[in-house]
């Protein structure tokens, strides 16, 4: 079930104009395009915790969306501005990611989900959990995060 209360988790947001060339006949942001936004927040949310797609590559993973989860609450339109939040929710046996599209006043327009499964680089094999170096820089960076609460 996709939530919005992101109070609990690791989370980044990117803003945005829903750009002319993303609408469709109908004049609202063409559904497809949406996973591009959720792909900015995913990817802002991952640098965060220093496991980027780069850094992933490296440790030799490589984490193919193996599910998504959509719900379209209102359509986008021309030149909406809008904040795209991503919220780490599981990290441990996959990567499952929230992400909520809101308006400057709060109003839910889109809630979401992506789950990202781990395989091995050079052989493509499925993993079963997470590599021990993403489960260690997320509890590094939620320690981070607390340390910086105490404060």
């Amino acid at each position: 079930m996709i939530k919005t209360d992101f109070s609990n988790c690791l989370t980044a947001s990117v803003d945005m104009r829903a750009p002319f060339f993303d609408l469709d006949p109908a004049g609202v942001v063409w559904h497809g395009r949406y996973f591009q936004y959720f792909e900015l927040a995913r990817c802002a949310l991952l640098e965060g915790i220093n496991y980027s797609y780069e850094d992933m590559e490296n440790s030799g993973y490589l984490w193919p969306v193996a599910d998504t989860e959509v719900r379209f609450v209102r359509p986008l339109t021309l030149n909406q501005k809008v904040r795209v939040t991503a919220c780490l929710r599981e990290w441990e046996m996959r990567i499952v990611v929230d992400y909520k599209i809101e308006d400057e006043l709060g109003e839910i327009y889109t809630k979401a989900r992506t789950v990202q499964v781990p395989v091995e680089a050079d052989t493509l094999a499925l993993t079963l959990g997470s590599p021990q170096i993403l489960i260690d820089t997320v509890e590094q960076r939620l320690l981070e995060l607390g340390k910086q609460s105490e404060k």
